[in-house]
């Protein structure tokens, strides 16, 4: 008989939007005539850029026509999307790399869980915390992180906790991790990290011999210049980091779903002999073998959004965005709450009032106000007394839900 993978059987039943969404439904049943304003999944609501519309246009009359018409693209990427994103992203901040180092995909939910394919099942690995679910949930199903206690801790993940108290910046382990898991601007405190501080990161990557998976999906957001936008930045980091970017919230390609993860052809990891091996091959060659690459429509639409129109209309929606954030900060602190985040990223960390726990406030809001937030805990252990705010709605339903919410605490 075939054996499932019970590594499986050690996930909760459902992934946290899952149990938000199942926990909604039953309280739009019961309340038929509520209006429910959500501002807790991170799902874009603005359209896509003029510059990429007309892009997949383009795009889809070229599949119509034999002589342009195109099948299986490239694993790796088309070069016309890789060689804009070499000069747009990375050449501007002094970052060169090789074009053969980025791997296009279709978003960077996909390519942070995989990743941990590259290396053994019994690394240890090392998160912040608060965390984005997918880290560690792809490594309990390949059997990494060990059981769960009742804290919500696996044994076999160091956690660094990120707070209030240490300023939400992660305190550098006392002892060796194989691998660390860092996302900045962080989802899902909002908060970022200086440049000095990803520095010590890098660091102590170099010196322990230790592999860092840093996703930037959010770079766009970062208002401050003294924020860094890629771990490459810091002199060292092709040797210890594979980064990870996304056009899903720069652009809002949730529904046309494209990224790309960049894997430097100095990143090593090391047999039981002592051989190092470089990682960019063995991504190529696991991306060949399970991936059929991102579509041509999709990159054609990413490709549009390096042009002067596209990153015009691009900044304008960022903005438009970062004013809800300002909106909410605005608000939300002025009603009492401590919250942190949205000044260089979408999302909004609030410390839930006395000692509601998180799903407590995110059910008396629901019921109170009809305004659906995310409950901190469903992030990691840390996130317990803590909400999550996205910053993604229009900005009627966001006014129209701050409003909600002042009344309903008053």
């Amino acid at each position: 008989m075939a054996l499932v993978n019970d590594h499986f059987l050690k996930l909760p039943n459902n992934y946290l939007f899952a149990d938000i969404a199942k926990k909604v439904n039953a309280f739009k049943a019961t309340h038929p005539n509520a209006h429910v304003i959500s501002l807790g999944i991170g799902d874009v609501t603005q359209p896509l850029a003029p510059a990429v519309i007309e892009a997949i246009h383009k795009a889809a009359d070229e599949m119509a026509v034999q002589t342009t018409f195109r099948g299986y693209g490239p694993e790796q990427g088309y070069d016309f999307l890789r060689e804009a994103i070499l000069k747009n992203d990375f050449l501007p901040r002094g970052i060169h790399l090789d074009i053969n180092e980025i791997f296009v995909n279709d978003g960077a939910k996909s390519d942070t869980g995989n990743i941990q394919e590259l290396v053994r099942w019994d690394n240890s690995i090392g998160v912040t915390d608060p965390i984005y679910p997918v880290y560690i949930d792809s490594n309990v199903m390949i059997g990494r992180a060990g059981v769960k206690d009742e804290e919500g801790r696996w044994s076999n993940v160091l956690y660094m906790p990120c707070t209030a108290e240490n300023g939400f910046v992660p305190q550098i382990p006392d002892r060796r991790v194989d691998v660390i898991y860092l996302c900045y601007p962080n989802n899902p405190t909002g908060t970022v990290i200086s440049k000095s501080e990803l520095r010590k990161w890098v660091n102590y990557a170099l010196k322990n011999d230790t592999l860092i998976f840093y996703d930037a999906a959010y770079q766009a957001y970062i208002q401050d210049d003294d924020i860094p936008h890629s771990i490459y930045e810091i002199r060292g980091a092709r040797k210890c980091a594979i980064e990870f970017h996304s056009y899903s919230k720069t652009a809002g390609f949730t529904g046309v779903r494209c990224g790309y993860t960049v894997v430097p052809k100095e990143v090593t990891a090391a047999t039981l002999t002592g051989e190092r091996i470089p990682l960019n091959p063995l991504w190529n060659r696991r991306q060949c073998t399970k991936f059929n690459g991102t579509s041509y429509i999709s990159q054609r639409a990413a490709e549009a959004t390096y042009t002067p129109e596209g990153k015009q209309q691009i900044r304008q929606t960022i903005d438009y965005y970062m004013q809800n954030a300002h909106r909410m900060l605005e608000t939300l602190r002025g009603l009492g709450f401590a919250c942190y985040g949205g000044e260089n990223a979408p999302y909004i960390w609030v410390k839930t009032p006395g000692s509601s726990s998180s799903w407590s406030f995110f059910e008396e809001m629901l019921y109170g106000a009809h305004v659906v937030c995310t409950p901190g805990v469903g992030f990691g252990p840390a996130g317990e007394g803590y909400v999550r705010f996205t910053a993604f709605g229009s900005q009627d339903q966001t006014s129209e839900a701050l409003q909600r919410i002042e009344r309903w605490l008053k």
